[in-house]
């Protein structure tokens, strides 16, 4: 590594001595720390709490596996061990298994990429005006290499007028359209199987493709109108201009941050862009003239670059934080440093603590669109989680029905669980804010 790149990656020892030194931050269980130690590797110096991974039991390594594949991290968490050359903390059959995970993830990312390209080629040769969103456009600087990345879906934005024809085309390659919500259109090219993580890495024929439609009107404002080519695998590739693919990038994450459960491996992401970034102070100028004056925008990326920071320690240049992190309002700023790492260390189903943040973002005018009353108790079952073909057996059938009362039985599990969960920490956290506020 060249003097440059440890100077972006390295944590100064003050930074790292102030990790985690938070007394009032929300105590993390022995399995969570485990998580919050994997996280680590990714700093540079790796800190003291790395070793805690060393001779644990195999049970303890199922429960970490388990939540680095739910979280994303998995593939990510083997190539840092390979690089810093410290696989001598995995126990060979754990090491054998995320070395089988990413002999699978390359074929399927592969199998990705190829219909990737193959539906690039057919918007591009259609004349149609479109771009790649998240995903395969992160790449290099959020995402080194595609097979490292847990990624389900391909994303594109696409100019309203030529839906209809981007459709057509998809189509045309065996998908069919299964949901529309909002402007996002919902493709696949097949039902799923039955979701494992087992076979999470294993190539599938199954493919899911989305569209999120951008309005004709939009003039300056509109996102198309400024995209940039990435030559990637054998096509110039439409992506986002880099300070808008950077806001999405941070905006996505932080929308999922307000909610139940998100995955850890987006945070890493986050983190590497920004420390990419690090020096191009023309960058981070051309994005706080764009994001600044917005107050969603200037919040969100704050929430972000602070939970980061408070988890892997400072990262971010002095020209971002000052009028992201630094603004941030007091109530908001305590709830990342009270329950930020347990947030990124959750394994999922998640939690309802979101909510104490949505309410103090409500407070400085920032609105959700579920209230507090609808996501504590929902109104609507959770959907399907499987649909049937017409021809269908009797015992699919069954098998299928099984299965979706086992989800909703799950589901309810959860919302009685967390949502009492909830209303205690409520408490807690009202009479924390209100002795800070005397």
């Amino acid at each position: 590594m060249t003097s440059s790149s440890r100077g972006l990656h390295r944590i100064g020892a003050e930074s790292m001595q102030r990790l985690h030194t938070n007394t009032e931050s929300y105590p993390l269980s022995h399995a969570q720390q485990l998580r919050e130690a994997a996280l680590l590797i990714f700093c540079d110096p790796m800190p003291a709490e790395c070793e805690r991974l060393r001779n644990l039991s195999s049970r303890k390594w199922q429960s970490l596996l388990t939540w680095l594949d739910t979280s994303g991290t998995s593939l990510y968490f083997l190539d840092r061990l390979t690089q810093v050359e410290r696989c001598d903390v995995l126990p060979p059959v754990v090491l054998a298994r995320l070395q089988q995970n990413l002999f699978d993830n390359t074929e399927r990312t592969g199998g990705m990429i190829a219909e990737s390209t193959a539906i690039q080629l057919g918007f591009q040769n259609a004349g149609l005006s479109y771009a790649a969103l998240k995903g395969f456009s992160l790449w290099p600087l959020s995402v080194p290499r595609p097979e490292l990345r847990s990624q389900l879906d391909l994303d594109f934005l696409i100019s309203a007028r030529n839906a209809p024809e981007a459709r057509r085309i998809l189509e045309g390659r065996g998908f069919r359209l299964k949901a529309i919500s909002g402007r996002s259109w919902e493709f696949k090219s097949s039902e799923p199987g039955k979701a494992s993580l087992k076979d999470l890495y294993k190539p599938t024929s199954h493919r899911c493709v989305e569209l999120h439609l951008e309005a004709d009107d939009l003039g300056e404002a509109s996102l198309l109108a400024r995209t940039e080519k990435l030559y990637f695998h054998g096509v110039f590739m439409p992506v986002l201009h880099p300070v808008d693919l950077f806001l999405g990038q941070g905006m996505h994450l932080y929308k999922h941050v307000c909610g139940e459960f998100w995955r850890t491996a987006h945070l890493i992401e986050f983190r590497r862009h920004v420390l990419a970034r690090y020096h191009d102070r023309g960058f981070w100028r051309e994005l706080r003239k764009l994001a600044e004056d917005n107050l969603r925008a200037s919040v969100g990326l704050g929430v972000i670059a602070l939970l980061t920071s408070q988890t892997m320690g400072d990262f971010a240049p002095e020209e971002f934080t000052c009028w992201t992190v630094d603004r941030l309002p007091v109530r908001i700023r305590l709830w990342v440093e009270r329950y930020g790492r347990r947030s990124v260390v959750a394994s999922h189903p998640g939690d309802k603590l979101y909510l104490l943040l949505q309410q103090e973002l409500e407070r400085v005018g920032l609105t959700a669109k579920r209230s507090l009353r609808q996501a504590l108790l929902p109104r609507r079952l959770p959907p399907a989680i499987a649909h049937g073909s017409s021809n269908e057996s009797l015992l699919a059938r069954l098998v299928r029905y099984r299965r979706q009362v086992y989800f909703v039985l799950f589901r309810l599990r959860f919302h009685l669980v967390e949502g009492l969960r909830y209303l205690w920490e409520s408490i807690r956290w009202r009479q924390y804010v209100d002795r800070l506020d005397r």
